[in-house]
């Protein structure tokens, strides 16, 4: 099968390099209907591979670059948070904050201590948005009664607490008052 698809192939091949040729529209016509239907089918067949091909690559390229799974993207988005740079401190606290979806995660996020980084983060914040990441990822994580405890012994009460209101941003108050009713409903407000 491969034999006969590579000698067509280069049947194909030869004719369409060949100067003196028709052109394809002219010579398919002196072409019989089986030259053309195993032409076609040819064609059909090494689309089909180009598109494995593409679709192999385009894996290969993916798991090469962007091995950002599990565990791993925890540990790395918890080491964007130790950063000086607050454009890298808000990337890391929006990949925990979309990491968050469920208490097996949230626990993953404590027990690697990105509670206690994002309560760091929120009080060392100078800018409205690095303070609107915190608290998103804060309330993401608030969501698991394990993490509102951890929260609670990083000192989130007090630093949420502090955290300036924004005139423009009014995010922010809605972060703080939805983390602080959070931790007054399981008695964390001391």
């Amino acid at each position: 099968m491969m034999r006969t698809l590579a000698a067509q192939l280069n049947t194909y091949l030869s004719r369409s390099k060949s100067p003196n040729v028709q052109s394809r529209n002219f010579s398919s016509f002196n072409r019989s209907r089986d030259e053309l239907s195993i032409e076609e089918e040819a064609e059909r067949k090494i689309g089909w591979l180009l598109k494995f091909f593409f679709a192999g690559t385009a894996t290969f390229v993916a798991y090469q670059f962007f091995p950002y799974m599990g565990d791993n993207l925890v540990q790395q988005s918890i080491s964007l948070l130790q950063v000086k740079d607050p454009f890298f401190k808000r990337t890391g606290a929006s990949r925990l904050a979309r990491f968050a979806v469920d208490d097996e995660r949230r626990k993953k996020i404590v027990e690697l201590g990105g509670a206690q980084e994002l309560v760091n983060m929120l009080e060392d914040a100078k800018e409205d948005s690095t303070r609107i990441s915190a608290l998103k990822a804060l309330a993401a994580l608030s969501h698991s009664d394990e993490a509102v405890g951890a929260l609670h012994h990083a000192g989130a009460f007090s630093v949420i607490k502090s955290t300036p209101d924004s005139l423009e941003e009014s995010e922010i108050k809605n972060y703080k008052s939805s983390l602080l009713k959070r931790l007054q409903d399981l008695r964390y407000d001391s």
